[in-house]
């Protein structure tokens, strides 16, 4: 027959503990089904055929119409030029190049135009790529990035970047009036080949099953201590019927 002197105070303590671990664990779990139907949300969203950048913020807010395919109609400003230090899709540093999209009577729009090398960084070297007059852009909306850890703050006063921030970039410019998103161009190809346009990942971190597993393992954890620490003490143990 099973036996069980539990000590008072460790029981207690243990099962609070307990509960709060497999609390947290089942809370990241809800976070993991959350995180998996968003990324299928945008995984079909961003598929979807164009619409106009106006209609597609008509009514929504940014966060909710990232990575919808829209198009846009202006004139590149480049003497507004920034440059946002990543890396391309196969790995290779340089950077992404972000020019106001002037527009007529509506608020302009900060594009990210695409990748290219470090030896490209200086317009001068790529002056086909500097086009005039009236251009369409099509490609997806996305939203400010939030710096990753370690990573170097922006110094718009230097024009070096790290983090594509939407407030910061618009006070750069000195720009009065900016859509609240940026556009990232899609594979479209600029005239002498950069930038380097459809250079966005459709991507998110998703790393929730990972840390339910860190929690339950921790519940499991503290439960195989309680029980090692009563069997050592003689505390919990089998004993014969009648004795």
């Amino acid at each position: 027959m099973l036996f069980l002197r539990p000590y008072p105070v460790m029981t207690v303590a243990s099962i609070l503990a307990l509960i709060v671990l497999v609390a947290l664990g089942n809370w990241q779990m809800r976070r993991l089904a959350w995180k998996e139907d968003l990324i299928a949300q945008v995984e079909a969203r961003s598929q979807l055929p164009p619409v106009p950048l106006d209609e597609a913020l008509s009514g929504a807010a940014p966060e909710d119409i990232a990575y919808t395919p829209v198009e846009v109609h202006g004139e590149f400003s480049h003497a507004s030029e920034i440059h946002v230090f990543g890396q391309d899709l196969n790995g290779v540093p340089g950077y992404f190049v972000y020019t106001l999209l002037t527009r007529e009577g509506r608020a302009a729009v900060i594009v990210n135009r695409g990748f290219v090398p470090m030896p490209l960084k200086d317009p001068a070297t790529r002056p086909e790529g500097q086009v005039s007059g009236a251009v369409i852009v099509t490609g997806l909306v996305r939203t400010s990035r939030a710096p990753a850890p370690f990573q170097p703050a922006n110094r718009p006063e230097a024009n070096e970047w790290f983090v594509a921030n939407l407030d910061e970039m618009a006070a750069h410019l000195d720009e009065p009036s900016v859509a609240p998103v940026f556009v990232d161009a899609g594979p479209a190809p600029n005239p002498g080949g950069w930038p380097l346009g459809g250079q966005t990942r459709v991507s998110f971190r998703n790393p929730h099953l990972a840390y339910a597993l860190t929690w339950y393992g921790l519940a499991g954890a503290l439960l195989a201590v309680y029980i090692a620490v009563h069997i050592g003490a003689g505390r919990l143990g089998l004993r014969r019927s009648g004795t």
